[in-house]
C-alpha cells in the first residue's frame, strides 16, 4: 500500500523542530512548526496549505516569514493554527512590513486560535493590505481541521506558556488493486482520485465516472478498491514533564504509526528538564510506549549533547522498547 502521508523532519536532531507532510497525488502539504525551514525548497513551500504551530517561541515561528514570502502570489489560501495568541502573533508579523503595492496579490491567510473551549478565527488578505478581519468564534471540541479523509486533533499542553500537541489522522485508506485495474484495461490516472472521493462520499452504485476514455458505473469499479486502516502521525514538542501533560499526550497520540517527539534532555538532567519545561529522552520513549505507537522519531535535543547524540536516541529507544528504565517525572 502506498501511504497517503509522506512525512519527514525538517531538520536534524539538534535543529529547530518541524515536520513536513506531503499528501499523495495532491499538490498539498502540512507543516508542523515553522522555525528554521531553510531546508524546504520552493516546491515544498508552495505546497503548504496548512501550518500548525505548537507555540510562538522563535525556534517554532520565525519561519512564518519564509512561508509568507513564498506564497504571496498564490491564489490558494494559507491556514494557520496555533494557541490562544497566534492571531496576535501573525498580525504582529504582518504589521512589521509595508504593504502598499500588494492589493492585486491573491493571498488570503486564515488564522485559527485554540482558546479554551473556543476556536477563534481572523482573516488577513493581501487585497486589503492584510488588515485584520475577526470572524465569529465557534466551539472547540478537540479538532481544528476536518476535511475527509483528514482530521487534525489537538491537545492543550503546557510549556510555561500554552502549547499545542497535534495528531494528523486519515479516516481510512483506499488501496487500488493494480492487477484488477489491468484486467479492466484501465490506465492509472487522476480519475482514481475521483473514484476514491465517490467512495468516501458513499455514492450510489449507479453513479458514473469517467475512467480514462471510458465512462463506467461505480458498481463496475468498486472491486478494484480495498479499504484498510488510515495513517496517524503525531507531533509533540516543548512540554513540561508533568502528569497532566503526560496523560494528554498519551490520549492524543495513542496508536500513532509515527510519533515525532522532543527529547530535549537526558534523564541525568531531569531536574533541568523540569525547570526548562522540556521532556527527557527517557520520558519521551516511555510516553510513546504507553501510547502504543508503532514508531518513535526523536527531535529537538539540547545542544549540550552535541558531542554525544547517540545517548539521546539510545535512552529514548530503550524506554520505548521497554528495555531501559521507566521514564519518570522529575
Amino acid at each position: 500500500m502506498k501511504p497517503t502521508f509522506h512525512h519527514r523532519p525538517v531538520n536534524g536532531l539538534f535543529g529547530d523542530p518541524g515536520v513536513f507532510v506531503r499528501m499523495l497525488r495532491e499538490r498539498r502539504a502540512f507543516l508542523f512548526d515553522a522555525g528554521d525551514i531553510s531546508r524546504l525548497d520552493a516546491g515544498d513551500l508552495n505546497k503548504i496549505t496548512d501550518l500548525f504551530v505548537t507555540h510562538t517561541h522563535i525556534d517554532h515561528f520565525i519561519g512564518f516569514d519564509t512561508v509568507l514570502r513564498a506564497l504571496l502570489r498564490r491564489a490558494a489560501p494559507l491556514r494557520v493554527y496555533g494557541p490562544q495568541n497566534i492571531i496576535d502573533c501573525v498580525e504582529g508579523k504582518l504589521r512589521g512590513y509595508t504593504w502598499n503595492l500588494i492589493e492585486q496579490y491573491p493571498l488570503r491567510i486564515e488564522v485559527f486560535a485554540v482558546d479554551g473551549d473556543e476556536l477563534r478565527q481572523a482573516g488577513f488578505h493581501a487585497a486589503t493590505r492584510f488588515r485584520r478581519i475577526d470572524r465569529e468564534p465557534r466551539p472547540f471540541h478537540g479538532v481544528v481541521l476536518e476535511e475527509p479523509p483528514y482530521r487534525v486533533r489537538v491537545a492543550l499542553l503546557d510549556h510555561g506558556t500554552p502549547c499545542l500537541g497535534f495528531s494528523l489522522e486519515e479516516d481510512y485508506h483506499i488501496n487500488i488493486d493494480k492487477a484488477a485495474l489491468n484486467d479492466l484495461g484501465l490506465p492509472v490516472g487522476s480519475w482514481l482520485a475521483d473514484l476514491k472521493t465517490m467512495i468516501r462520499q458513499k455514492a450510489g452504485p449507479d453513479a458514473r465516472l469517467k475512467a480514462g476514455a471510458r465512462e463506467l458505473r461505480l458498481a463496475d469499479l468498486i472491486h478494484i478498491a480495498g479499504i484498510t486502516d488510515g495513517q496517524k502521525i503525531s507531533y509533540i514538542t516543548d512540554i513540561s514533564p508533568d502528569d497532566r501533560n503526560s496523560a494528554e499526550v498519551i490520549g492524543l497520540v495513542k496508536g500513532s504509526d509515527t510519533l515525532y517527539c522532543e527529547a530535549y534532555f537526558l534523564d541525568e538532567d531531569r531536574e533541568l528538564s523540569r525547570e526548562r519545561h522540556h521532556l527527557t529522552a527517557r520520558l519521551a520513549g516511555s510516553l510513546a510506549r504507553k501510547a502504543g505507537v508503532r514508531s518513535l522519531v526523536v527531535m529537538h535535543a539540547s545542544p549540550r549533547y552535541l558531542e554525544r547524540p547517540e545517548a539521546i536516541e539510545k535512552e529514548a529507544i530503550e524506554a520505548f522498547r521497554g528495555t531501559g528504565e521507566e521514564g519518570a517525572l522529575p
